[in-house]
């Protein structure tokens, strides 16, 4: 293993902040790791959360990653016909030892051609437009595939990062990392996943983000055609 392990994550306007942050948080705690934070220039990047992200690494200056990280939100839509930054994963993808994502992160390395024959996960709203880019969805927290791996919706980012740190520096060392964070899940809810929530639920929220849906299938569609 070389010295230092390095470990980039996009950024992007309108980026799920968790999906970032939440792998990052337990990434950057791997031995030798080196977290770059990645957008086109290092300006602010603003989150779906209201607050911003400052880049650490820029497109033009970015080392070879040992790991890609794409998350999802909002602004991953527009990523999708993105040439500039498809071409930056593709890049990367070619010389990286992990090729990973996060919720519909995965839509994002669909559209850049590297899915094609992986299985994977996204976002359980979204996962129905993965096979879209020959990619296989699966309903699991996180999907390894070959060097393809990947994590569910946005809090699966942190059980994502926990498993990328077991396969970095082993589970001993990742089991240390998740201590450290007191990662203990015990929800005052259980209404984590379609399944649990129920019919209503379910219900309430896709028609709270239909118009987001929408797009994005649009933008898939687009993608696609495009890979096609």
């Amino acid at each position: 293993m070389a010295d230092t392990l390095h470990i980039g994550i996009l950024l992007f306007p309108d980026v799920t902040q968790l999906d970032a942050t939440g792998p990052a948080q337990v990434l950057c705690r791997v031995p030798g790791a080196k977290l770059h934070m990645i957008w086109k220039t290092k300006d602010p990047v603003p989150t779906d959360a209201g607050f911003s992200i400052v880049p650490t690494t820029s497109f033009s200056d970015c080392p070879q990653l040992d790991v890609i990280c794409v998350p999802g939100g909002g602004g991953q839509v527009a990523l999708m016909g993105d040439e500039e930054t498809l071409a930056f994963l593709r890049k990367q993808a070619a010389g990286a030892r992990y090729v990973t994502s996060v919720c519909t992160g995965s839509l994002v390395l669909g559209a850049a051609g590297l899915l094609k024959g992986y299985r994977s996960a996204c976002h359980w709203s979204s996962r129905e437009y993965l096979p879209a880019f020959g990619a296989i969805p699966v309903a699991e927290r996180v999907v390894r595939d070959r060097n393809r791996i990947s994590g569910g919706g946005v809090t699966a980012g942190i059980d994502f990062g926990l498993t990328m740190a077991a396969e970095l520096a082993g589970e001993e060392v990742a089991k240390t990392i998740q201590l450290a964070l007191e990662y203990d899940p015990q929800p005052p809810f259980d209404s984590g996943s379609p399944e649990k929530a129920g019919p209503a639920v379910v219900k309430r929220l896709k028609e709270r983000i239909q118009a987001m849906l929408q797009k994005r299938a649009a933008a898939n569609q687009a993608a696609a055609a495009k890979l096609a």
